[in-house]
Protein backbone atom coordinates (compact mmCIF):
# COMPACT_ATOMS: atom_id res chain seq x y z
CA UNK A 1 0.00 0.00 0.00
CA UNK A 2 1.14 3.42 -0.57
CA UNK A 3 2.24 5.56 2.39
CA UNK A 4 0.58 8.67 3.24
CA UNK A 5 3.94 10.20 3.45
CA UNK A 6 5.70 8.58 0.58
CA UNK A 7 8.25 10.67 -1.87
CA UNK A 8 8.78 11.63 -5.31
CA UNK A 9 12.22 12.85 -6.21
CA UNK A 10 11.97 15.57 -9.26
CA UNK A 11 14.96 16.63 -11.54
CA UNK A 12 13.09 19.43 -12.83
CA UNK A 13 11.99 22.55 -11.07
CA UNK A 14 8.83 21.22 -8.73
CA UNK A 15 5.45 22.86 -10.56
CA UNK A 16 3.98 24.47 -7.72
CA UNK A 17 0.13 25.93 -6.91
CA UNK A 18 -0.81 27.94 -3.78
CA UNK A 19 -3.90 27.49 -2.69
CA UNK A 20 -4.35 30.65 -0.33
CA UNK A 21 -1.31 32.52 -1.63
CA UNK A 22 -2.04 36.06 -0.37
CA UNK A 23 -2.61 34.66 3.35
CA UNK A 24 0.09 34.74 5.75
CA UNK A 25 1.38 30.87 4.86
CA UNK A 26 0.89 31.46 1.02
CA UNK A 27 3.19 34.63 1.14
CA UNK A 28 5.80 32.93 3.21
CA UNK A 29 5.69 30.17 0.38
CA UNK A 30 6.65 32.54 -1.95
CA UNK A 31 9.03 33.94 -0.30
CA UNK A 32 11.17 30.66 0.15
CA UNK A 33 10.75 29.32 -3.57
CA UNK A 34 11.57 33.20 -4.56
CA UNK A 35 14.99 32.23 -2.93
CA UNK A 36 15.11 28.81 -4.85
CA UNK A 37 13.91 29.72 -8.51
CA UNK A 38 16.10 26.57 -10.04
CA UNK A 39 14.19 24.09 -7.59
CA UNK A 40 10.28 25.53 -8.18
CA UNK A 41 7.69 26.59 -10.62
CA UNK A 42 4.50 28.48 -9.99
CA UNK A 43 2.14 27.45 -11.83
CA UNK A 44 -1.37 28.46 -10.72
CA UNK A 45 -1.91 30.72 -7.28
CA UNK A 46 -5.40 31.53 -5.72
CA UNK A 47 -6.87 34.12 -3.63
CA UNK A 48 -10.37 35.16 -1.72
CA UNK A 49 -10.49 38.86 -1.30
CA UNK A 50 -6.77 40.44 -1.62
CA UNK A 51 -6.68 41.27 -5.59
CA UNK A 52 -3.95 44.04 -5.19
CA UNK A 53 -1.63 41.31 -3.65
CA UNK A 54 -2.46 38.91 -6.15
CA UNK A 55 -2.01 40.80 -8.78
CA UNK A 56 1.71 41.71 -7.46
CA UNK A 57 2.07 37.71 -7.31
CA UNK A 58 1.34 37.59 -10.58
CA UNK A 59 3.25 40.12 -11.50
CA UNK A 60 6.16 38.21 -9.86
CA UNK A 61 5.85 34.71 -10.02
CA UNK A 62 4.04 34.42 -14.09
CA UNK A 63 1.39 31.82 -13.37
CA UNK A 64 -0.15 29.77 -15.51
CA UNK A 65 -3.47 30.58 -13.79
CA UNK A 66 -4.64 32.25 -10.66
CA UNK A 67 -8.16 31.86 -9.05
CA UNK A 68 -10.79 34.46 -7.40
CA UNK A 69 -14.02 33.32 -5.47
CA UNK A 70 -15.90 35.43 -8.29
CA UNK A 71 -16.15 36.76 -11.40
CA UNK A 72 -16.50 40.72 -10.46
CA UNK A 73 -12.70 40.15 -8.89
CA UNK A 74 -11.67 37.96 -11.97
CA UNK A 75 -12.51 40.65 -13.85
CA UNK A 76 -10.29 43.53 -11.81
CA UNK A 77 -7.47 41.23 -11.89
CA UNK A 78 -7.41 40.47 -15.66
CA UNK A 79 -7.84 44.44 -16.04
CA UNK A 80 -5.06 44.93 -13.73
CA UNK A 81 -3.26 42.29 -15.60
CA UNK A 82 -3.78 43.67 -19.49
CA UNK A 83 -1.41 46.53 -19.17
CA UNK A 84 1.22 43.71 -18.21
CA UNK A 85 3.51 41.17 -20.23
CA UNK A 86 1.98 38.32 -18.05
CA UNK A 87 0.12 35.52 -19.62
CA UNK A 88 -1.95 34.33 -16.86
CA UNK A 89 -5.42 32.63 -17.08
CA UNK A 90 -7.97 34.22 -14.69
CA UNK A 91 -10.44 31.62 -13.32
CA UNK A 92 -13.15 31.81 -11.29
CA UNK A 93 -14.95 29.57 -8.26
CA UNK A 94 -14.67 25.92 -6.29
CA UNK A 95 -14.41 24.05 -9.18
CA UNK A 96 -11.69 25.61 -10.71
CA UNK A 97 -9.69 25.48 -7.70
CA UNK A 98 -10.48 22.05 -7.93
CA UNK A 99 -9.10 21.92 -11.65
CA UNK A 100 -5.53 23.62 -10.49
CA UNK A 101 -5.10 21.23 -7.38
CA UNK A 102 -5.59 17.54 -9.69
CA UNK A 103 -4.13 19.39 -12.78
CA UNK A 104 -1.38 17.53 -14.73
CA UNK A 105 0.84 20.22 -14.97
CA UNK A 106 0.63 20.65 -10.97
CA UNK A 107 3.46 18.59 -9.70
CA UNK A 108 2.94 19.62 -5.66
CA UNK A 109 -0.11 21.77 -4.09
CA UNK A 110 0.53 24.04 -0.93
CA UNK A 111 -3.03 23.86 0.70
CA UNK A 112 -2.94 26.93 2.66
CA UNK A 113 -6.19 28.04 2.45
CA UNK A 114 -8.57 28.65 5.56
CA UNK A 115 -11.36 26.40 6.56
CA UNK A 116 -13.27 23.90 5.80
CA UNK A 117 -13.62 25.68 2.19
CA UNK A 118 -10.15 23.87 2.11
CA UNK A 119 -11.46 20.43 1.79
CA UNK A 120 -12.77 19.83 -1.56
CA UNK A 121 -9.71 21.35 -3.83
CA UNK A 122 -7.19 18.96 -0.90
CA UNK A 123 -9.34 15.78 -1.82
CA UNK A 124 -9.39 16.75 -5.01
CA UNK A 125 -5.25 17.21 -5.18
CA UNK A 126 -5.51 14.00 -2.82
CA UNK A 127 -7.59 11.73 -5.63
CA UNK A 128 -4.72 13.21 -8.45
CA UNK A 129 -1.59 11.73 -6.46
CA UNK A 130 -0.18 14.85 -6.11
CA UNK A 131 2.42 16.06 -3.27
CA UNK A 132 0.24 17.74 -1.28
CA UNK A 133 1.33 20.15 1.62
CA UNK A 134 -1.22 20.49 4.41
CA UNK A 135 -1.37 23.74 5.86
CA UNK A 136 -5.19 23.97 5.89
CA UNK A 137 -5.42 21.57 9.21
CA UNK A 138 -9.60 21.96 8.62
CA UNK A 139 -9.46 19.32 5.77
CA UNK A 140 -8.45 16.78 8.06
CA UNK A 141 -10.55 17.67 11.37
CA UNK A 142 -13.58 18.23 8.71
CA UNK A 143 -12.60 15.47 6.12
CA UNK A 144 -11.26 12.80 8.39
CA UNK A 145 -10.57 9.13 7.34
CA UNK A 146 -12.10 10.07 4.41
CA UNK A 147 -9.56 12.16 3.48
CA UNK A 148 -6.86 9.81 4.50
CA UNK A 149 -8.50 7.42 1.84
CA UNK A 150 -8.27 9.38 -0.47
CA UNK A 151 -4.66 10.17 -0.04
CA UNK A 152 -4.06 6.47 -0.04
CA UNK A 153 -5.78 5.95 -3.21
CA UNK A 154 -4.83 8.48 -5.02
CA UNK A 155 -1.01 7.62 -4.14
CA UNK A 156 -0.40 11.16 -2.71
CA UNK A 157 2.23 12.72 -0.98
CA UNK A 158 1.12 14.42 2.34
CA UNK A 159 3.36 16.36 4.06
CA UNK A 160 2.42 18.44 6.93
CA UNK A 161 2.84 22.12 7.36
CA UNK A 162 1.46 23.29 10.77
CA UNK A 163 4.69 23.70 12.75
CA UNK A 164 3.61 21.30 15.54
CA UNK A 165 2.67 18.28 12.93
CA UNK A 166 5.94 18.98 10.41
CA UNK A 167 8.37 18.97 13.79
CA UNK A 168 6.64 15.38 14.92
CA UNK A 169 7.29 14.58 11.39
CA UNK A 170 10.95 15.60 10.67
CA UNK A 171 11.13 13.33 14.61
CA UNK A 172 10.32 10.03 12.76
CA UNK A 173 11.66 8.21 10.37
CA UNK A 174 11.12 8.29 6.68
CA UNK A 175 9.45 4.45 6.68
CA UNK A 176 6.29 5.29 8.12
CA UNK A 177 6.43 1.43 9.13
CA UNK A 178 8.30 1.81 11.65
CA UNK A 179 6.30 4.28 13.26
CA UNK A 180 4.34 2.49 15.77
CA UNK A 181 7.02 0.27 17.39
CA UNK A 182 8.42 3.86 18.02
CA UNK A 183 5.90 6.24 19.82
CA UNK A 184 4.93 6.17 23.23
CA UNK A 185 2.95 9.13 22.66
CA UNK A 186 3.56 12.66 21.26
CA UNK A 187 3.44 16.05 22.69
CA UNK A 188 1.80 19.21 21.38
CA UNK A 189 3.48 22.22 22.31
CA UNK A 190 1.41 25.74 22.42
CA UNK A 191 2.42 29.10 23.30
CA UNK A 192 -0.91 29.96 25.21
CA UNK A 193 -1.37 32.88 23.20
CA UNK A 194 -1.97 36.65 24.81
CA UNK A 195 -4.65 35.77 27.42
CA UNK A 196 -2.21 32.37 29.12
CA UNK A 197 -1.66 34.56 32.57
CA UNK A 198 -4.87 36.76 32.14
CA UNK A 199 -8.03 35.93 34.55
CA UNK A 200 -10.36 34.52 32.53
CA UNK A 201 -12.85 36.68 35.02
CA UNK A 202 -12.26 39.71 32.84
CA UNK A 203 -12.25 37.62 29.36
CA UNK A 204 -15.65 39.43 28.80
CA UNK A 205 -13.86 42.32 27.95
CA UNK A 206 -11.29 41.14 25.23
CA UNK A 207 -11.43 42.79 21.88
CA UNK A 208 -10.76 41.23 18.59
CA UNK A 209 -7.77 43.58 18.41
CA UNK A 210 -6.66 41.82 21.52
CA UNK A 211 -7.34 38.64 20.68
CA UNK A 212 -5.47 38.76 17.26
CA UNK A 213 -2.26 40.06 18.95
CA UNK A 214 -0.37 36.90 19.05
CA UNK A 215 3.15 37.28 21.49
CA UNK A 216 5.03 34.72 19.01
CA UNK A 217 3.95 34.50 15.60
CA UNK A 218 2.68 36.54 12.86
CA UNK A 219 -0.53 34.80 11.77
CA UNK A 220 -4.09 35.62 9.85
CA UNK A 221 -7.05 36.82 12.32
CA UNK A 222 -8.98 33.98 12.27
CA UNK A 223 -5.97 31.50 13.65
CA UNK A 224 -4.68 34.19 15.91
CA UNK A 225 -7.98 34.48 17.57
CA UNK A 226 -7.90 30.20 17.48
CA UNK A 227 -4.46 30.84 19.40
CA UNK A 228 -6.22 32.80 21.81
CA UNK A 229 -8.96 30.43 22.81
CA UNK A 230 -6.85 27.56 22.05
CA UNK A 231 -9.11 26.17 19.43
CA UNK A 232 -6.07 25.89 17.08
CA UNK A 233 -4.55 23.37 19.34
CA UNK A 234 -8.26 21.45 19.67
CA UNK A 235 -7.74 21.02 15.92
CA UNK A 236 -4.48 20.28 15.86
CA UNK A 237 -4.93 17.33 18.25
CA UNK A 238 -7.55 16.48 15.46
CA UNK A 239 -5.10 16.92 12.76
CA UNK A 240 -2.93 14.13 14.56
CA UNK A 241 -4.67 11.62 15.26
CA UNK A 242 -5.41 11.03 11.59
CA UNK A 243 -1.88 12.44 10.05
CA UNK A 244 -0.25 9.95 12.92
CA UNK A 245 -2.90 7.25 13.17
CA UNK A 246 -2.99 7.79 16.82
CA UNK A 247 -5.65 7.13 19.33
CA UNK A 248 -6.59 10.85 21.22
CA UNK A 249 -5.33 9.83 24.81
CA UNK A 250 -1.49 9.40 23.46
CA UNK A 251 -1.68 12.65 21.64
CA UNK A 252 -1.21 15.27 24.85
CA UNK A 253 -0.62 19.40 24.96
CA UNK A 254 1.61 21.36 27.02
CA UNK A 255 2.41 25.45 26.97
CA UNK A 256 5.59 26.48 25.95
CA UNK A 257 5.45 30.18 26.28
CA UNK A 258 8.52 30.80 24.17
CA UNK A 259 7.41 28.34 20.86
CA UNK A 260 10.80 27.20 20.28
CA UNK A 261 10.25 23.43 21.00
CA UNK A 262 7.60 23.21 18.34
CA UNK A 263 6.20 19.02 19.76
CA UNK A 264 8.15 16.40 20.82
CA UNK A 265 8.04 12.42 20.17
CA UNK A 266 8.15 10.16 23.34
CA UNK A 267 9.71 7.34 22.24
CA UNK A 268 8.88 3.77 23.93
CA UNK A 269 12.38 3.66 25.65
CA UNK A 270 11.53 6.64 26.86
CA UNK A 271 13.71 9.12 25.03
CA UNK A 272 12.23 11.93 23.81
CA UNK A 273 12.86 13.73 20.38
CA UNK A 274 12.50 17.67 19.84
CA UNK A 275 12.59 19.90 17.19
CA UNK A 276 13.66 23.33 17.82
CA UNK A 277 13.85 26.37 15.83
CA UNK A 278 12.51 30.27 15.89
CA UNK A 279 9.25 30.42 15.64
CA UNK A 280 9.12 31.07 11.81
CA UNK A 281 6.42 29.28 9.66
CA UNK A 282 9.08 29.34 6.73
CA UNK A 283 10.92 26.51 8.57
CA UNK A 284 8.31 23.89 8.05
CA UNK A 285 7.20 25.46 4.54
CA UNK A 286 10.75 25.05 3.18
CA UNK A 287 10.85 21.40 4.59
CA UNK A 288 7.56 20.42 2.91
CA UNK A 289 8.51 22.45 -0.31
CA UNK A 290 12.35 20.28 -0.17
CA UNK A 291 11.36 17.22 1.44
CA UNK A 292 13.66 14.76 1.66
CA UNK A 293 16.45 17.57 1.40
CA UNK A 294 16.35 20.86 3.22
CA UNK A 295 16.88 23.92 1.61
CA UNK A 296 17.63 27.74 3.02
CA UNK A 297 14.12 29.04 4.70
CA UNK A 298 15.04 32.39 5.10
CA UNK A 299 14.28 32.18 8.57
CA UNK A 300 16.59 33.94 11.68
CA UNK A 301 18.66 30.87 13.33
CA UNK A 302 18.21 29.94 16.72
CA UNK A 303 21.21 31.39 19.32
CA UNK A 304 20.92 29.11 22.26
CA UNK A 305 22.97 31.25 23.86
CA UNK A 306 20.39 34.12 23.97
CA UNK A 307 17.84 31.62 25.07
CA UNK A 308 17.11 32.20 28.77
CA UNK A 309 14.36 29.81 29.71
CA UNK A 310 12.09 27.21 27.76
CA UNK A 311 9.43 26.34 29.99
CA UNK A 312 6.67 24.30 30.51
CA UNK A 313 3.59 24.18 32.17
CA UNK A 314 -0.33 22.46 31.86
CA UNK A 315 -3.19 24.03 29.99
CA UNK A 316 -5.56 26.24 32.13
CA UNK A 317 -9.03 24.13 31.71
CA UNK A 318 -10.56 27.44 33.03
CA UNK A 319 -8.56 29.48 30.12
CA UNK A 320 -8.90 26.82 26.96
CA UNK A 321 -12.11 24.81 27.92
CA UNK A 322 -12.06 24.19 23.66
CA UNK A 323 -9.11 22.09 24.11
CA UNK A 324 -11.13 19.10 26.01
CA UNK A 325 -13.71 19.60 23.08
CA UNK A 326 -11.45 18.04 20.38
CA UNK A 327 -11.20 14.90 22.64
CA UNK A 328 -14.85 14.42 22.91
CA UNK A 329 -15.82 15.11 19.32
CA UNK A 330 -13.08 12.72 18.15
CA UNK A 331 -15.10 10.05 21.04
CA UNK A 332 -18.57 11.20 19.31
CA UNK A 333 -20.00 9.60 16.06
CA UNK A 334 -18.15 10.29 12.82
CA UNK A 335 -18.91 13.70 11.82
CA UNK A 336 -18.59 15.60 15.03
CA UNK A 337 -15.14 16.96 14.51
CA UNK A 338 -16.42 18.38 11.28
CA UNK A 339 -19.36 20.28 13.58
CA UNK A 340 -16.49 21.15 16.03
CA UNK A 341 -14.86 23.30 13.23
CA UNK A 342 -17.96 24.91 11.07
CA UNK A 343 -19.21 25.72 14.69
CA UNK A 344 -15.99 27.50 15.49
CA UNK A 345 -15.55 29.09 12.09
CA UNK A 346 -18.91 30.67 12.45
CA UNK A 347 -18.13 31.78 16.09
CA UNK A 348 -14.90 33.33 15.55
CA UNK A 349 -16.12 35.67 12.39
CA UNK A 350 -18.64 36.75 14.64
CA UNK A 351 -16.10 37.49 17.29
CA UNK A 352 -13.72 39.20 14.74
CA UNK A 353 -17.21 41.51 13.31
CA UNK A 354 -18.41 42.19 17.40
CA UNK A 355 -21.26 40.00 17.53
CA UNK A 356 -20.74 37.72 20.37
CA UNK A 357 -17.93 38.16 23.13
CA UNK A 358 -14.61 36.39 22.97
CA UNK A 359 -16.25 33.51 25.62
CA UNK A 360 -19.56 33.08 23.75
CA UNK A 361 -16.92 31.01 20.61
CA UNK A 362 -16.66 28.32 23.68
CA UNK A 363 -19.99 28.49 24.23
CA UNK A 364 -21.31 28.15 20.61
CA UNK A 365 -18.76 25.37 19.93
CA UNK A 366 -19.98 23.37 22.85
CA UNK A 367 -23.50 23.72 22.04
CA UNK A 368 -23.47 22.99 18.52
CA UNK A 369 -21.46 19.79 19.09
CA UNK A 370 -23.94 18.51 21.70
CA UNK A 371 -27.06 19.22 19.41
CA UNK A 372 -25.49 16.98 16.91
CA UNK A 373 -23.85 14.03 18.76
CA UNK A 374 -26.77 12.49 18.31
CA UNK A 375 -28.20 12.75 14.96
CA UNK A 376 -25.09 12.36 12.37
CA UNK A 377 -25.50 9.96 10.00
CA UNK A 378 -22.38 8.27 8.37
CA UNK A 379 -20.01 10.08 5.67
CA UNK A 380 -19.48 8.21 2.84
CA UNK A 381 -18.52 10.87 0.58
CA UNK A 382 -17.46 14.42 0.31
CA UNK A 383 -21.36 15.48 -0.39
CA UNK A 384 -22.07 13.83 3.22
CA UNK A 385 -19.33 15.75 5.03
CA UNK A 386 -20.02 19.36 3.21
CA UNK A 387 -24.00 18.51 4.43
CA UNK A 388 -22.91 17.98 7.90
CA UNK A 389 -20.77 21.18 7.44
CA UNK A 390 -24.01 23.12 6.48
CA UNK A 391 -26.02 22.25 9.01
CA UNK A 392 -23.84 22.72 11.87
CA UNK A 393 -23.02 26.18 10.40
CA UNK A 394 -26.72 26.73 10.27
CA UNK A 395 -26.95 25.86 14.14
CA UNK A 396 -24.59 27.76 15.26
CA UNK A 397 -25.60 31.00 13.60
CA UNK A 398 -29.12 30.88 15.29
CA UNK A 399 -26.97 30.09 18.53
CA UNK A 400 -24.90 33.24 17.71
CA UNK A 401 -27.98 35.16 17.16
CA UNK A 402 -28.90 34.10 20.55
CA UNK A 403 -26.47 35.12 22.17
CA UNK A 404 -25.70 39.16 20.53
CA UNK A 405 -29.54 39.57 21.53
Amino acid sequence: MTSAFNTRQERRPLRLAVLGSTGSVGASTLDVVARHPERFEIVGLTAHSRVDMLLQQCLRFKPRVAVLPTEERARELRSALAGHAVRTEVLVGPQALCDLAASSEVDSVMAAIVGAAGLPPCMAAARAGKRLLLANKEALVVGADLFMQAVKDGGATLLPIDSEHSAIFQCLPEDRSRWAERIDHIILTASGGPFRERDPATFDSITPAQAVAHPNWVMGQKISVDSATMMNKALEVIEARWLFDLAPERIRVVLHPQSIIHSMVVCRDASVLAQLGTPDMKVPIAYGLSFPDRVESGAERLDFLKLQALTFEPPDPARFPGLQLAYDALAAPSGSTAVLNAANEEAVAAFLAGRIRFPAIHRVNADTVEAFVSRLGPARQLDDVLDIDTRARAHARQRIQELAA
